[in-house]
């Protein structure tokens, strides 16, 4: 496997992987949501607007984005924002292909993402995730990378 900056040409590939990976997210997500609120979240169907989200991604200016290849395949990527003001780097999204899972690709994903951090000179990282069922890959790779759990509570009321 390699991590090699993202190419325009690698979209297709990013946005198929995204979707599946993040398939059993948006269940456990819809499970775990008032039905209200996650219509009103995602009104035309959440691939719809996860598309667009890492359509946005991978072409904004302030957003450095890195894939995963094995055997010329894409089968992972990650996203990285600079809060220069605040020395901080976030990872803003991570996605593994589904039936690359549980070989280390997000870890190495995650692992890359921090040093490029530190080579920056940010003393912070941060990343963000779901506490409910769904994000439980996620959450175990972040712990094991050495992420702390800052509790917050977010609450929804559809209106």
């Amino acid at each position: 496997m390699k991590i090699e900056p993202y190419n325009p040409h690698h979209l297709d590939a990013v946005i198929r992987l995204s979707l599946r990976a993040w398939t059993p997210v948006f269940d456990s997500i819809q499970n775990a949501m008032n039905a209200d609120v996650y219509q009103a979240f995602y009104p035309e169907h959440w691939r719809v607007s996860q598309q667009k989200a890492v359509e946005d991604v991978c072409v904004a200016e302030d957003t450095n984005v890195w894939v995963a290849s094995d055997a010329d395949s894409i089968v992972g990527f990650v996203a990285v924002n600079i809060h220069k003001d605040d020395n901080m780097g976030e990872i803003y999204m991570v996605a593994v292909e589904p039936d690359s899972q549980g070989r280390g690709i997000g870890s190495a994903l995650v692992e890359f993402a921090l040093a490029w951090m530190k080579e920056l000179g940010m003393s912070i990282a941060m990343v963000e995730t779901g506490g409910d069922p769904g994000h439980a890959a996620a959450r175990h790779t972040y712990e094991k990378a050495g992420f702390e759990l800052f509790p917050v509570a977010r609450y929804f009321k559809k209106l």
